[in-house]
């Protein structure tokens, strides 16, 4: 017999930190949570937590190594730390919900 898996999702900010310091690119997107909560996996990515041993990120990813910034959105959408900078990227697939939920904006984040 097959058991199905099933994940809690998230929208989380995600940013890639190694090599990138405060500036690397990020993006806005819903993340799978593993049932022990300590595995995220976002597209073809499985992050696991740094557990202290991070430069500037807390979660790395399994096959490359390099380090992530992984946290919930925050409402007035200061995701990046204060000293970067850059675009921040929002996933189509919950840029709807993003804006509404998260943000509390119903025109879509226009403003």
């Amino acid at each position: 017999m097959q058991v199905e898996r099933t994940f809690k999702t998230r929208i989380m900010y995600i940013e890639l930190k190694k090599g990138h310091g405060d500036r690397g690119p990020a993006r806005i997107g819903r993340v799978r949570i593993s049932h022990s909560g300590r595995t995220l996996y976002y597209r073809d990515k499985e992050f696991q937590p740094c557990g202290g041993r991070g430069i500037a990120g807390n979660y790395f990813d399994v096959k490359t190594e390099e380090e992530y910034w992984s946290s919930g959105p925050k409402k007035n959408g200061q995701d990046r730390h204060w000293a970067g900078s850059g675009p921040v990227e929002i996933d189509p697939d919950v840029a709807e919900e993003y804006w509404t939920e998260i943000r509390g904006k119903a025109d879509s984040g226009k403003n």
